[in-house]
């Protein structure tokens, strides 16, 4: 990354616009929200709680890093984990799923990928995210390929950053 690619980089982590907008999305619809993080390993929320306000929206979050948290907490399938991996569309799908039944939330979002800069396997790079929302009429699943040269903590931002993107799409959709 270049100098100014960081400084534009540092500035967007200091805002919060984009975190603003979901949560007047949220108020403005009285809707709840929950999340499960893997890779993000809970900055989704820390960046969702950044808004004062945000409990009144906020219903439970989770950090649902190991495959035994993934199966305990959100029912991913071990059939699920074994086959496709924890870095997959069904094991998104499945969290998005089981997050949404045990929170009742109106909107359920997780993330799954690799940070890395190890974890890559021969199909699946460092960079690597797979985003699953779920409310009560569908489930949107989204995958995205970012820089694998990106240093690990600028990778979870911008894992962050495609997530909350892609929330504030399909809230608004």
């Amino acid at each position: 990354m270049t100098t100014l690619e960081n400084i534009k980089l540092f500035f967007k982590q200091i805002d919060t616009k984009t975190e603003q907008s979901i949560a007047k999305i949220l108020l403005r619809n009285s809707m709840t929200i929950s999340v499960a993080e893997s890779c993000t390993g809970g900055l989704i929320s820390s960046r969702l709680t950044d808004v004062a306000g945000s409990s009144a929206y906020i219903k439970e979050n989770y950090v649902t890093y190991a495959n035994e948290a993934k199966t305990k907490l959100l029912n991913v399938s071990e059939q699920t984990l074994s086959k496709h991996g924890a870095i997959s569309e069904e094991c998104a799908k499945e969290m998005a799923e089981g997050l949404f039944e045990k929170t009742n939330c109106d909107v359920a979002l997780v993330t799954t990928g690799i940070a890395g800069p190890a974890g890559a396997s021969k199909n699946k790079n460092v960079g690597l995210l797979y985003v699953a929302i779920k409310n009560k009429c569908s489930t949107k699943i989204k995958k995205f390929e970012l820089n694998p040269n990106y240093k690990r903590k600028t990778m979870k931002f911008m894992f962050s950053q495609k997530a909350l993107e892609f929330l504030i799409e399909f809230l608004n959709g």
